[in-house]
């Protein structure tokens, strides 16, 4: 079963960099991250839950074509387009909903085991499905992670739901905006590649809810309109004003 929203792919040019410019205009921190040594990118990691913002970038252009997100990020960057790139969903049955999906004739590809190695030494492991194509306006991959460790264990999991951002104290994400060009095409992309249907639909917009969160497509040209994140802060006294900053190339709508 799809979960939730599992993380938000930013293509960035230096991670840490913006990793404090993130912190500085929008209040997120950023507290883990790593490198991926074999498709030659390293990543920082905003935790808002069980929902997080990747940072990624490239230390080696060599290697980055041998993974699919990694690819995805080189191509960004090489198109001097920083921001979102794409994004994953999260599983709690991988292999049954990629049985499921491809009985319905989804283009989802093989599940791969992948890894990533934190600065601890510690690594991280989940497995993934991936679409045909990564992008903004595509539909989203799959993931499905080991529940141990300093990231993915129960402890770990209690901690961060409970993190103080330096906006003012915990945070979650409600909902993505995507920009795409045409309404009902990429509604039926998602509904055939992942089993994500968007009932509410109009020549504006589409929504779907996964889990306790939304995915909204909107009308627009994914290279020259932003993805929006919609974030709540939670439990703020006194509440903080709402606001909207566009920050590493995605457009950041903070609410009370």
């Amino acid at each position: 079963m799809l979960l939730g929203l599992d993380h938000l792919v930013i293509a960035v040019t230096d991670p840490d960099a913006a990793a404090a410019h993130l912190e500085a205009s929008v209040g997120l921190a950023c507290t883990g991250g790593g490198r991926h040594p074999a498709w030659g990118t390293f990543n920082r990691l905003a935790w808002l839950g069980d929902t997080y913002i990747e940072l990624i970038g490239v230390f080696d252009r060599s290697l980055a074509p041998n993974g699919t997100v990694s690819l995805a990020v080189l191509d960004a960057l090489d198109t001097s387009h920083t921001g979102l790139v794409s994004y994953a969903v999260a599983s709690d049955d991988l292999d049954a909903d990629v049985a499921r999906l491809r009985e319905g004739g989804s283009p989802l590809g093989d599940v791969e085991l992948r890894s990533r190695t934190r600065p601890d030494g510690e690594v991280v492991r989940w497995r993934a499905t991936f679409p045909p194509t990564l992008g903004p306006s595509e539909p989203p991959f799959v993931i499905e992670h080991e529940l141990v460790g300093a990231e993915w264990g129960d402890r770990a999991r209690e901690v961060r739901a409970e993190l103080a951002h330096p906006l003012g104290g915990p945070a979650r994400i409600l909902a993505i905006e995507l920009p795409v060009a045409d309404i009902e095409i990429a509604a039926g992309a998602y509904a055939r590649t992942v089993g994500i249907e968007f009932p509410d639909m109009d020549p504006r917009g589409a929504t779907a809810r996964v889990g306790s969160q939304a995915i909204r497509l909107a009308h627009g040209a994914p290279l020259w309109n932003p993805a929006v994140v919609e974030i709540e802060a939670i439990g703020f006294t006194p509440a903080p004003a709402s606001r909207e900053i566009d920050a590493l190339g995605v457009r950041w709508r903070v609410r009370a």
